[in-house]
């Protein structure tokens, strides 16, 4: 979604960057979005599941406390990523079973079918070759294990007041994240690219977060915390890459902010894919 939790797993650079505010930009994002996200995902006690890029932890704190008997190996490229993880949810969830690995999504340091499920939040819309990490993902699931991927689509924020500057600013996010080898829009994608990879048992379903006055909230911690600090945060990106001027974004910035007013409406669609590797 609005993005992804981890360094990515390539020498792409994150366009979000590294800074304090990133990482309780995530926080708080998780934490809003958990109910949302998370319903659904629970994993029996005893089984081996694979966080493929838990940068930070925000989200390997919801999978302990929904599966508190799994076994969680939590990955990343990013090694501070890894050790600001460990910290987050040892202070969260003190004797939770979270193994933590450096690792690179496309060579995995695990032998094939060591894992009876994946799990993998906004990690594939920063990757150059998704495929290929998915296609390794597979190989390291058991057959029959499950794989669920969760992604946003930045083409599905609709708001009102609607106005053509803060969707300008909006798209120069997506251009950036394209630029970086990311895909923005690769919640719309999840089937095509399970199916590609040979996933089998294929099912995409939409959550929906739709805020206003009586969600106050989701105003604050989806809207305000988590959406347009992501729009904020590429400013001097897209300023330096000529796509913006300093009014102009501005201008967008306080039309997109006018959404968390009393009378302002924001809606944004994930996609949550689960799917199955095959019998042999």
């Amino acid at each position: 979604m609005p993005t992804t939790n981890h360094a990515p797993a390539t020498n792409s650079p994150y366009v979000h960057g590294y800074s304090p505010q990133e990482t309780r930009r995530l926080g708080d994002q998780a934490d809003t979005l958990a109910a949302l996200l998370h319903a659904g995902t629970a994993y029996e006690p005893g089984s081996r599941v694979l966080e493929a890029g838990c940068g930070v932890g925000a989200q390997t704190v919801h999978l302990v406390r929904s599966s508190p008997g799994a076994q969680i190996v939590a990955v990343d490229h990013s090694e501070e990523s890894l050790a600001q993880a460990r910290a987050h949810v040892t202070a969260q969830a003190p004797a939770a079973p979270v193994t933590w690995r450096h690792a690179d999504l496309r060579q995995l340091p695990f032998p094939r079918a060591s894992f009876d499920h994946v799990f993998t939040c906004f990690v594939l819309e920063h990757l150059q070759d998704p495929a290929q990490a998915l296609a390794e993902l597979r190989r390291v699931l058991r057959p029959g294990g499950t794989l669920t991927v969760i992604e946003g689509d930045h083409g599905s924020a609709l708001f009102h007041p609607d106005s053509r500057h803060a969707q300008t600013v909006i798209d120069h996010q997506v251009r950036l994240q394209s630029a970086a080898g990311g895909n923005a829009l690769i919640g719309r994608e999840l089937h095509p690219l399970l199916a590609r990879a040979g996933y089998a048992a294929i099912t995409v379903r939409p959550r929906t977060v739709y805020a206003d006055a009586t969600r106050p909230t989701l105003v604050d911690g989806f809207t305000r915390k988590t959406f347009i600090a992501m729009i904020e945060s590429v400013r001097d990106e897209a300023l330096a890459a000529g796509l913006t001027t300093t009014a102009a974004w501005n201008r967008g910035i306080t039309d997109l902010r006018r959404t968390t007013d009393p009378d302002g409406t924001f809606h944004y669609t994930f996609f949550k894919a689960t799917a199955r590797k095959p019998q042999p």
